[in-house]
């Protein structure tokens, strides 16, 4: 049961960040984009099996490449998605079709490298894929927040802080 609750929470996770990367969603400065992939952390480890007992060794290379995979396909979507800001200051951001195509490459890479681990006889289990969309989402999020970079001052040079603008102003 808890392998079939991993795979649905994985495919739930993956069908929501899917349909809503095409569509406009505003980046906020403060909020909980973390929370989703400190959840996926948790489900991830919580029934451990992370590492497959009878092959240690390559079972942690094959979660460390998977992990890797993941950090790459975060890194690409926040990279290809369209930023930009509305006249009232919001930031929003919306995936594009070279969007897509990270996920269609990051999706047949981690398919086969479960299939290498398969015919190596490894077993990894559903964990090692809500630890990787962890880390694609946390990534993602992190760099979409950077990019977006600090909220519009209310008066000033518009993006620049009130601290900046007042230390600015002395000297």
């Amino acid at each position: 049961m808890s392998a079939l609750f991993n795979v649905l929470v994985a495919v739930a996770v993956v069908v929501l960040i899917l349909v809503r990367q095409m569509k406009p969603q505003q980046v906020n400065g403060g909020g909980r984009w973390w929370l989703v992939p400190a959840l996926l952390v948790f489900f991830s480890v919580r029934d451990g099996g992370l590492v497959d007992q009878h092959h240690q060794v390559a079972s942690i290379v094959l979660l460390g490449t998977e992990v890797l995979i993941g950090l790459l396909m975060g890194v690409g979507w926040a990279w290809t998605s369209k930023i930009w800001t509305e006249p009232d200051g919001t930031t929003w951001s919306r995936g594009t079709r070279a969007t897509a195509g990270i996920w269609v490459l990051g999706i047949v890479l981690r398919v086969g490298l479960a299939g290498l681990g398969a015919l190596a006889g490894i077993h990894l289990g559903t964990g090692a894929i809500l630890l990787a969309l962890a880390a694609s989402l946390l990534v993602r999020g992190a760099i979409l927040m950077w990019r977006a970079g600090p909220a519009p001052a209310s008066y000033g040079v518009p993006g620049e802080s009130p601290a900046r603008q007042v230390w600015r102003d002395r000297v």
